[in-house]
C-alpha cells in the first residue's frame, strides 16, 4: 500500500473531521517548524504565549489549534504539522494502527483538569443514574478513556448509557441547549459546565482506580531524523516552562501576568487556571527519562490503554510492544545536563 493510500486509510479509521481531515496537505513554508497544540491547561502554554519555543528552535514556529487528539493524529498523518500535543488514549491508538510518530516528552499527568460534569437539573446523584442519560465525550480521547474505565470501575454498562461523540465546542453548545446530562471534558469546556453542573469523577480518581492518562508531546519520526537539534531545542523549552511552574507556581495568581497568560492561549477563565495547573502533574526530566516513563513504562500503560480500548471495541490488536513510539534520548540529555549543573554547582 503506497503512503498517500495508508495516511488515507488512518484517517478513515480515526473517523476524524474538522481541522484535520477538512483539507488535504499543501504544506507549510520548509523553514517554519509547525506545533499542533490543543487548549488544555499547563506551563507549556506560557512558554508557547512568550515565544521561547521559536528562540530555542531557531525556526519560525507556526501554531496550530486543534479540538481533540484524534484532529491531531489526522494531522500528523497527513504531514501537516510536525509536532503534535495528544492524550495517551489516542497516542496509544496511533501507535497500535502504527502511525510514524514518537513521543519525546509528557506535559502532564492528568488529574481533575478532565472530569466528568453533571448537569445539575438533570438529578444525577450517583454513577447508577447516568443509565439511559446522554453523555458527551470527544472519542478516542484521554476523556474517553477516562469515562469508559469510570464505567467499568462502577459496574455501569456503557451500552446502557448515550454516549455521544463531540468535539469540546460542541459540547459547550450542547450542553447550554440543555441536549446532553453529562460530558466528560477538558479546558475551557470543563470550566462552562462546572458553572451549571457537578463533578461526578476527575482523572486524578480514575487514574488512582488503575487508569491513568497523560498528555504528551509527539513528533514525525521523519522530522526527527532529519531534525535532531530541534527536537532537543523543543524538549528543552517544554521541560524548563515545567521546572519554572515547580519553582514559582505557588505564586501565580488569577492575575498573574503568567496565568493571564495561559489563559488567553487556552480560552479558560483566569480565576480557573491556578486550580486547573495545580491538578495535573509535572514530571521532571529524571522522571520522564526513567524506566517509569519514557525509559519504557509509558509503553507498558499504552499497551494497558489499548487493550482495555480494545476490549471496548476501539482498536482490534494490541501491539507486542509500544516502546518504538518512545523517544527518551532527548529527555536524557536534559536530565544529564541537569545532574552535571548540579554537580558542578
Amino acid at each position: 500500500m503506497s503512503i498517500t493510500a495508508r495516511v488515507l486509510l488512518l484517517i478513515v479509521m480515526l473517523g476524524a473531521g474538522g481541522v484535520g481531515a477538512a483539507r488535504w496537505f499543501v504544506g507549510p513554508p520548509r523553514d517554519a517548524v509547525v506545533i499542533g497544540y490543543q487548549t488544555g491547561v499547563d506551563p507549556t502554554k506560557l512558554a508557547q504565549a512568550d515565544g521561547l519555543y521559536e528562540r530555542a528552535l531557531g525556526k519560525p514556529v507556526i501554531w496550530r489549534k486543534f479540538d481533540s487528539g484524534t484532529d491531531v493524529i489526522t494531522a500528523l498523518a497527513a504531514g501537516d504539522i510536525d509536532f503534535g500535543n495528544l492524550g495517551s488514549s489516542p497516542l496509544a491508538v496511533a501507535a497500535t494502527r502504527q502511525l510514524p510518530i514518537t513521543t519525546v516528552a509528557l506535559a502532564s499527568r492528568l488529574g481533575r483538569s478532565e472530569s466528568l460534569v453533571v448537569r445539575n437539573a438533570a438529578g444525577i446523584a450517583a454513577p447508577a443514574d447516568l443509565v439511559g442519560r446522554k453523555v458527551a465525550v470527544p472519542f478516542v480521547s484521554t476523556s474517553h478513556y477516562s469515562l469508559l474505565a469510570a464505567l467499568n470501575h462502577w459496574g455501569v454498562d456503557p451500552a446502557r448509557v448515550q454516549v455521544f461523540n463531540l468535539p469540546p465546542p460542541q459540547i459547550i453548545a450542547a450542553w447550554t441547549r440543555g441536549d446532553i446530562d453529562a460530558a466528560y471534558v477538558w479546558e475551557p469546556a470543563l470550566s462552562a459546565l462546572k458553572a451549571q453542573g457537578t463533578v461526578l469523577a476527575g482523572s486524578d480518581q480514575v487514574a488512582a482506580w488503575g487508569a491513568p492518562t497523560f498528555d504528551v508531546w509527539v513528533v514525525r519520526r521523519d522530522f526527527a531524523a532529519a531534525n535532531r537539534a530541534v527536537v532537543d531545542g523543543f524538549v528543552r523549552v517544554t521541560l524548563a516552562a515545567q521546572d519554572t511552574y515547580r519553582r514559582e507556581g505557588a505564586r501565580w495568581t488569577a492575575r498573574s501576568r503568567e496565568v493571564r497568560a495561559i489563559a488567553a492561549i487556552t480560552g479558560s477563565r483566569a480565576e480557573d487556571v491556578p486550580n486547573l495547573l495545580a491538578s495535573n502533574d509535572y514530571p521532571t526530566a529524571a522522571e520522564q527519562a526513567s524506566p517509569a516513563l519514557l525509559g519504557g513504562g509509558l509503553a507498558t500503560a499504552l499497551a494497558q490503554t489499548a487493550a482495555f480500548l480494545k476490549a471496548q471495541g476501539k482498536v482490534d490488536r494490541v501491539l507486542i510492544d509500544y516502546r518504538p513510539f518512545l523517544y527518551p534520548a532527548a529527555v536524557r540529555r536534559v536530565a544529564q545536563d541537569q545532574h552535571d549543573a548540579h554537580t558542578v554547582g
